[in-house]
């Protein structure tokens, strides 16, 4: 066992935080006023034994965050599945087989529950043990009323614990960071919609924006949010919060791209449209606090019509710039080749950036049970990407639980290799008979990672704080022999000890002081000596071992085996969505289903690099920019909706008659991703697809070159540079995947 180390120089005493040790005082008052109750007070050892551990179950193994009042509801709401547990572990008893294949059921279940959200991930692991207690033997169903009665004892004590000593406030949601976030890009906004109308706008607050917009939309990734704060059920709210956070990351580009573009000539219309914008995001920012008004997006609505009517109807060479002006810069990093198309670039921009605020409104109305339109997707491209805010809870949840119902799920493989290794270590310690054998099973649990090469570097601080803890506990048994009093004095201190300070040192600490905890309570319900000890040590690492060989067996690489493919499989099926939609707006296609099939494929790459970044990994063999590419699948997908929802099909051209030119060039932005999948798939340099992007972008600026100037052909050339925009931003995205340059930089955080 070691310790952690404090400043550079000196050694330091690792001290828990005051929340962990107010949660430990909470859990050992619990556990102990349960068990001495039974225990001596009213001769119940059966109850007393469910007692402790099911304070113990959900006040330490399980993770219940949240509010005071949040938590007790958290644990009685837990309440009647663990009396079910309790039954059906007491149950299947009987034989080591049944036990056995009920351990793999209820793991499995308990395990696949995670997909409803954080709070079924944080409390697996105690649901677990409320199996794993009473599926072992004796197997004695007339003690089923005392078990109920005393893991009913056990968690209402702790939820009375919970309420009254140190009532925990409330954490920072994720609403918080939403409205920072949609505020900062309300600033910006403001400052976009000064250079539109020509204002003067100082390049140091520009920067200062624009910094302060970037750290607060990075922010609202998933990877910096606590697990148990996100918006991660399948429940309408949150999933509202998610894709509200998907439209702010989507309109923070678009902004910034009319700053860009407004240096080099105003756009009055695009200045009134940018100033409702960031009245909208203020708006979402305040109403996605539940103190906050509910925002609506009727201005924004019209002003949105107003400006797509006015742009096509306005001379699109008026305001041009004079002879010093600076070439405009419009497609992402590419530049338009007249003032024209530069011009409608910006007007394009606005747009997007507008659809953006208006999506986040519509998610910020979701998220508050405001009342929403009927759904105006249409039928052939349906379900909206507000499908969820139609349909019952229970629906979604079966949606949930559907859609994750395949190996391509990282949630569905880990509720396979947690069942199958629960279900081996309850047949390993039935068939060699060993004593305490649910404490196999317990280390299986605890110490199994979601990769071979994790549970592996936990075996071995394991292993060696158990056999110290188990030296520590064969020497008290010697010393103190047959004595409970003494032992009874000494398990509240020791497991205030261990709660508190041992995940401040360690796990090889934290596994040492539970053994000579778990010493102390059998040896109060029925005489034990120092071969106790020697139990533990051999149950631990039989559990351990069951756990690595799981991993080895059930997807040994965790995340990063395969979010190579899963990644490439995103990337591929958003060159389907890009083109698909190209199709439609072009008249030269009806859409295939690609959009929804998109959406899946984001939200299972989603998932998998959370765990992926669980994980620990080699720097050096991190790979490309994962963000980047789960970044480019959103964007993909929230671009096409309010393109398909805008555009009447047949209208987006880049000439008269020239469908196919626009679709041409939508094949070799398609091509790219293709490429950029490929790439991954075949582990190729940093860089190597960036040829394919290069190409795509030159041969879609220069078709624009080539293009009739906008007001030519009015809406219909509009919405060719609409088209056109989109993809050139796509490949923005794209290109950041296998940039070396963000590679390394990352690389070196």
């Amino acid at each position: 066992m070691h310790r952690s180390r404090g400043r550079a120089g000196k050694p330091g005493r690792a001290r828990p935080e005051p929340a962990v040790l107010h949660r430990a005082v909470r859990v050992t008052l619990a556990a102990c006023a349960g068990f001495y109750t039974f225990r001596y007070g009213l001769e119940r050892p059966v109850s007393a034994t469910y007692a402790l551990f099911a304070a113990v179950a959900l006040g330490v193994l399980a993770r219940v965050e949240g509010s005071a009042r949040s938590r007790v509801r958290t644990i009685l709401w837990t309440l009647p599945f663990a009396w079910g547990l309790v039954c059906l572990g007491t149950v299947l008893a009987v034989h080591s087989w049944t036990a056995a294949l009920g351990m793999v059921g209820v793991g499995f279940a308990v395990s696949f529950g995670s997909v409803g959200g954080p709070r079924m991930v944080g409390l697996a692991n105690g649901l677990q043990l409320l199996y794993i207690l009473p599926c072992f033997p004796p197997y004695s169903p007339d003690t089923l009323p005392q078990r109920l009665l005393g893991v009913t004892a056990g968690l209402l004590l702790l939820a009375a614990a919970e309420l009254l000593l140190w009532p925990e406030p409330a954490p920072p949601d994720y609403r918080g960071r939403l409205a920072r976030a949609a505020a900062a890009l309300a600033d910006l906004a403001d400052l976009a919609a000064d250079a539109c109308a020509g204002r003067a706008v100082a390049p140091g607050a520009v920067t200062a924006a624009t910094d302060r917009a970037r750290a607060d939309l990075d922010e609202l990734r998933f990877s910096r949010v606590p697990v148990m704060v996100r918006p991660a059920s399948a429940g309408a709210v949150d999933r509202a919060l998610t894709h509200c956070a998907v439209a702010l990351r989507y309109t923070g580009p678009q902004v910034r791209r009319i700053l860009r573009l407004a240096r080099a000539r105003p756009y009055p219309g695009a200045a009134r449209l940018t100033e409702v914008t960031a009245r909208a995001l203020r708006e979402a920012a305040a109403g996605v606090l539940s103190a906050g008004p509910v925002p609506t997006t009727d201005t924004l609505d019209r002003e949105l019509a107003a400006f797509d009517v006015g742009r096509a109807a306005a001379p699109q060479d008026a305001d041009r710039p004079g002879p010093g002006a600076p070439r405009p810069a419009a497609l992402g990093t590419a530049a338009l080749g007249t003032a024209a198309l530069g011009r409608a670039a910006l007007g394009t921009a606005a747009l997007d950036a507008a659809e953006g605020a208006r999506f986040a409104v519509r998610a910020v109305r979701v998220g508050r049970h405001a009342a929403l339109p009927p759904d105006e997707t249409p039928a052939d491209q349906r379900p909206g990407p507000f499908w969820y805010a139609y349909d019952p809870a229970p629906l979604l949840w079966w949606r949930r639980f559907r859609a994750n119902f395949t190996p391509r799920s990282v949630a569905f493989r880990n509720a396979l290799r947690t069942a199958g290794a629960l279900g081996a270590a309850r047949l390993l310690a039935g068939g060699l008979d060993l004593a305490h054998g649910f404490w196999v099973l317990l280390a299986t649990l605890t110490l199994m990672r979601t990769s071979a090469a994790d549970t592996r570097m936990t075996l071995r601080p394991a292993l060696v704080g158990t056999t110290l803890g188990a030296i520590a506990t064969a020497a008290v048994l010697l010393g103190v022999g047959e004595h409970p009093l003494v032992y009874a004095l000494a398990l509240p201190p020791v497991m205030l000890i261990a709660f508190a300070v041992g995940p401040a040192l360690g796990l090889a600490w934290s596994q040492g002081l539970f053994t000579l905890v778990v010493a102390l309570v059998f040896t109060q319900l029925a005489p034990a000596s120092w071969r106790l000890a020697e139990v533990r040590v051999v149950n631990v690492a039989a559990g351990a071992a069951i756990g690595i060989l799981a991993g080895l067996c059930a997807w040994p690489r965790g995340g990063g085996q395969d979010l190579r493919r899963r990644t490439a499989d995103l990337l591929e099926d958003s060159a389907e969505v890009l083109r698909e939609t190209v199709v439609v707006v072009t008249g030269t296609g009806p859409p295939t289903g690609a959009l929804h099939r998109a959406r899946r494929s984001v939200l299972l790459t989603e998932a998998l690099y959370a765990q992926y970044r669980s994980e620990r990994h080699n720097p050096a063999e991190d790979g490309p920019n994962w963000q980047a590419a789960v970044l480019t699948g959103q964007h993909t997908v929230r671009g096409a909706e309010p393109l398909l929802a805008r555009i009447p099909p047949g209208t987006a051209t880049l000439h008269r008659g020239g469908a196919q030119a626009l679709l041409r060039h939508a094949d070799d932005v398609a091509a790219a991703f293709r490429r950029q999948a490929a790439a991954l798939r075949a582990r190729e340099p940093a860089g190597a697809g960036l040829p394919a992007v290069e190409r795509a972008r030159a041969a879609l600026v220069g078709e624009l070159d080539r293009a009739p100037a906008p007001g030519v052909d009015g809406r219909v050339s509009l919405h060719a540079v609409d088209v056109a925009v989109w993809l050139a931003g796509l490949l923005d995205d794209l290109q950041q995947i296998h940039d070396p340059a963000a590679v390394g930089a990352r690389m070196t955080r």
